[in-house]
């Protein structure tokens, strides 16, 4: 069940970066370490639906209707181009705040837990990813299913972890520079908007 093909295409797959990682890393370069932490928990739990779907089987009735999966789509396609308009517009988000600033962790973790749960690709891959590792003989594929959930999942949450961490670093030796605050802002905008343009001209 955990062979290393399965270790390895999910560490692959968790390190690309994607909107995830790009509202991790602004979060860490933005806020700091404690920030990118909680913006990778929402991020983790943001997942998990999506997991849900797959091991319920709902995602193979969202493969299969073109209405539901164009719903998703669109919902998450306008939720990253808010993301874009909000991070170039607020320039408040990216002043360099002292280490002992109060983090709204829960507004953190709730914008990165609609960002993943609004990108329908993620259920249409789980279920083309997860079965191709679970064993033909095994007793019960559901206990498989959950086990190798869980292990991407854990692998997600560390990785996200590390982008954070690497971000507040990066915060910590250059973004003092009011020149350097502004291009990362709007670096920043520009992710989401080209991911939310790559996800409404995208298909299945």
């Amino acid at each position: 069940m955990f062979t290393a093909e399965f270790l390895i295409t999910s560490i692959i797959v968790v390190l690309i970066p994607g909107t995830g990682v790009v509202f991790t890393v602004s979060m860490g370069l933005a806020q700091g370490r404690r920030a990118s932490f909680f913006a990778s928990i929402g991020c983790t739990l943001g997942i998990f639906p999506h997991l849900l779907a797959t091991i319920l089987g709902l995602a193979a009735i969202m493969h299969t209707s073109a209405l539901a999966f164009q719903v998703l789509k669109y919902a998450g396609v306008a939720y990253l181009f808010y993301l874009a308009i909000t991070t170039w517009r607020d320039r408040s988000s990216f002043a360099v705040q002292p280490a002992q600033s109060k983090v709204n962790a829960l507004s953190i973790v709730v914008k990165a837990f609609l960002l993943n749960i609004l990108n329908p690709k993620l259920t249409v891959f789980f279920l083309a990813f997860l079965p191709q590792f679970v064993e033909p003989s095994a007793s019960s594929p559901l206990l498989q299913l959950l086990g190798l959930s869980a292990v991407f999942m854990a692998m997600t949450f560390g990785v996200f972890v590390i982008y954070g961490l690497l971000a507040h670093a990066f915060r910590k030796a250059v973004i003092e520079s009011p020149v350097v605050q502004a291009w990362l802002r709007r670096g920043f905008a520009a992710a989401f908007a080209g991911l939310g343009t790559q996800l409404a001209v995208s298909e299945r």
